[in-house]
């Protein structure tokens, strides 16, 4: 291929956009109305956003050259041939950023080109040239040219990418709101002659998942919840619960991390786990809500919504475990919580007796509603209303850790 010289910046941008268009349209009407809107406008962003260039020059190789023949005409008078030997070299480098833009006859565009080979697998870019003589110095000035040639739109190619990423997320949320408002007017019509669409169709505002280099696509989930306020998605919380529970148990097993530590110490060691693993939170400990400071909260950076709150403490019977959820749930949690944790920290050598207890005793809490389940032998799911709010439910873990050394 000639290096940034097969398809029309506009041509490129305009199937650019055309795909996203299409990957939308292709999804159909349940799934655009019960997806989580921001869930899938993130998705796509990631999807389609150019990655810019790099040509990382520090990799440079070749191979031993490939010798052969070619014939020259000689230009004395007999007009006859002989051969010349030729040394045939192909020079490699890895490269990070969108592949698609090697392929872009940018704007502006520098009048020069050269033909190159891309290894998408491997990420490998190369070129090739022929010399007819072993001249070193030769051979660094062709390589010079050649690269400078294969490579001068390089900066143009992501000067483009970066006007194009610019607009990218307001493009998209266009996109997907105009084929969103097409479904909705849809079951407007449907409403008004009294044909019944399904209600499950409200938007839901998820603060950002875990990041991945491979870019998974959002499904819609049967664990789908609706809020008008951002909110942890159901799988964030799932990972959260997770850290915390494959965090508590590891401690189990190096007593030096926990021996002589109160609540605090020992709940410095989930927050440092959870403070860097989640792109577009915040996690803090002791922490002002409502009228107390909680152990542990996870906060939606952009505008500082509680995403997840918890309650650290030591196991000292049934009576202080009933005060420690009410406390969490009356002083701590505001309307807007939906998710919470108690992390219960247990001495008493009869673990299995304690956690008998913990489930026996969380149901008699009169803020209980239903019990969900468990995700492990000392994890176990609940939901609790608010106490201030029957109506509003939260989902609430309660872990305990055998902490008895």
């Amino acid at each position: 291929m000639n290096s940034f010289n097969e398809i029309n910046i506009y041509d490129f941008e305009n199937g650019r956009q055309a795909d996203i268009i299409k990957e939308i349209q292709s999804k159909g009407k349940d799934y655009i109305l019960k997806i989580d809107e921001q869930e899938f406008i993130n998705y796509l962003h990631d999807k389609y956003l150019l990655e810019p260039l790099t040509i990382h020059t520090d990799t440079e190789s070749f191979d031993t050259p490939h010798t052969s023949k070619e014939r020259h005409t000689n230009h004395s008078y007999d007009r006859g041939y002989h051969e010349v030997d030729v040394y045939s070299f192909t020079i490699k480098y890895s490269y990070s950023g969108s592949d698609e833009l090697f392929y872009v006859h940018t704007n502006p565009w520098n009048i020069t080109s050269y033909d190159i080979t891309l290894d998408k697998r491997l990420k490998k870019v190369s070129f090739s040239f022929k010399m007819y003589k072993q001249d070193a110095e030769e051979f660094m000035r062709t390589k010079s040219q050649c690269f400078g040639d294969a490579f001068s739109n390089l900066e143009n190619a992501n000067k483009n990418a970066a006007d194009f990423n610019r607009n990218l997320r307001d493009s998209v949320t266009r996109s997907f709101q105009r084929e969103k408002e097409k479904y909705l007017k849809e079951n407007d019509f449907f409403t008004a002659i009294n044909i019944k669409v399904n209600p499950d169709t409200q938007s839901v505002f998820t603060a950002p998942t875990i990041t991945k280099k491979v870019i998974p696509q959002p499904t819609v989930s049967n664990k789908k919840e609706f809020s008008s306020e951002p909110m942890m998605s159901t799988e964030m919380y799932d990972d959260v619960l997770r850290v915390i529970y494959d965090s508590g148990k590891n401690m189990e097993k190096k007593p030096a991390l926990y021996i002589e530590k109160d609540e605090e110490g020992l709940r410095d060691q989930f927050l440092f786990v959870l403070e860097t693993r989640y792109e577009g939170t915040t996690a803090s400990g002791e922490t002002f809500n409502r009228s107390g400071k909680a152990d542990i909260i996870l906060k939606y950076a952009k505008d500082g919504s509680n995403l997840f709150v918890a309650e650290c403490k030591f196991w000292h019977g049934p009576s202080e475990f009933l005060a420690a959820i009410s406390q969490l749930f009356e002083r701590y949690l505001t309307w807007r919580d939906s998710k919470a944790a108690l992390i219960m920290f247990v001495k008493n050598k009869d673990f299995s007796n304690v956690l008998t207890t913990i489930k026996s005793e969380a149901k008699t809490h009169n803020l209980f509603m239903n019990e969900v389940g468990s995700r492990g032998e000392s994890s176990f799911s609940y939901i609790f209303c608010l106490p201030q709010d029957k109506q509003k439910q939260v989902h609430f873990e309660i872990m305990a850790f055998h902490y008895d050394k």
